[in-house]
């Protein structure tokens, strides 16, 4: 039975079939996709590369896809924040599986593995600026995944209600949901690494607990994320991706990692002023892992 076509209005494409922010088709996609913040630091990554076969930038969208001793790997910068997320995890699904001519979804859909390389502030005092992180939950301050139709999983959801009890966040805020990353994934990048549930921010600033000229609404959160404790699960680190990330990658049929390096420590109020090595040598090892 033939479905639907999505209308040009919701699905927008460039003249040459790309979709409308990434500038990206399937055939620039490889299986595996490394995910920065930062436009700047896709270059830091594919200089790691053999070779490099796809340069394509748009707006704040950079990829590049190459091989890695005899891999093809491509990486592509999101820009900051769930909403930047948004638009491009659904327009990679969008590029790789569904057809531009037809604008029906692929009848045979492609996995491709995401994983997030970037860099976080340390929200427990035992966890040294340096050290890298792999974020087993993304627990999201955004409310990014309440525009979907997410069913989060018994543990998810069972995690979620035990930190929002434990937070008694202000009514005006937006109540966290919990996003779970690939397990499999995750033990094959980050066996070695600190584990814990990383807090999605939807800002640098006051969502992230940091008061400069105004007053905060809450400001003992930092120090009740720190404090949650259930089972074997504590918020590690913040950052501004995660949650919805896991979300969307798992919604799309996607298997996404994050692994962060920790550069400030927020209990500590300690920052690591030039943390360029501690990210390449993250890349490095993120590479070799995949």
């Amino acid at each position: 039975m033939r479905l639907e076509e999505i209308a040009v209005s919701e699905l927008i494409l460039n003249k040459d079939g790309s979709v409308y922010h990434l500038a990206l088709k399937a055939e620039h996609i490889a299986d595996t996709v490394i995910l920065t913040g930062d436009p700047k630091r896709v270059s830091q990554v594919s200089k790691h590369f053999d070779s490099v076969d796809v340069k394509i930038s748009n707006r704040e969208f950079t990829t590049h896809t190459g091989t890695f001793k005899g891999k093809r790997i491509s990486v592509m910068s999101t820009g900051i924040g769930t909403d930047n997320i948004d638009i491009a995890i659904n327009e990679l699904d969008a590029a790789l599986n569904i057809d531009p001519h037809t604008r029906q979804p692929r009848e045979k859909l492609r996995q491709i593995n995401l994983v997030r390389i970037g860099t976080s502030g340390a929200l427990q005092a035992d966890i040294p600026v340096g050290a890298f992180v792999i974020s087993e939950f993304g627990l999201g301050f955004d409310g990014l995944l309440y525009y979907y139709d997410y069913q989060p999983t018994q543990e998810e959801k069972e995690l979620s209600n035990r930190i929002n009890a434990h937070l008694l966040l202000p009514p005006l805020l937006c109540k966290p949901y919990v996003s779970e990353g690939d397990t499999p994934l995750m033990n094959q990048i980050g066996y070695d690494m600190v584990r814990g549930i990383t807090a999605t921010a939807s800002g640098f600033y006051g969502p992230q607990g940091r008061r400069l000229r105004l007053a905060l609404s809450d400001d003992g959160i930092n120090e009740r994320l720190n404090s949650f404790s259930w089972k074997d699960h504590r918020i590690a680190n913040f950052e501004m991706e995660t949650s919805a990330l896991y979300g969307l990658g798992k919604l799309l049929g996607h298997k996404c990692a994050t692994v962060c390096v920790i550069i400030a420590n927020r209990m500590r109020k300690e920052y690591m002023e030039d943390y360029t090595p501690a990210v390449d040598s993250l890349i490095r090892t993120v590479l070799e892992r995949v």
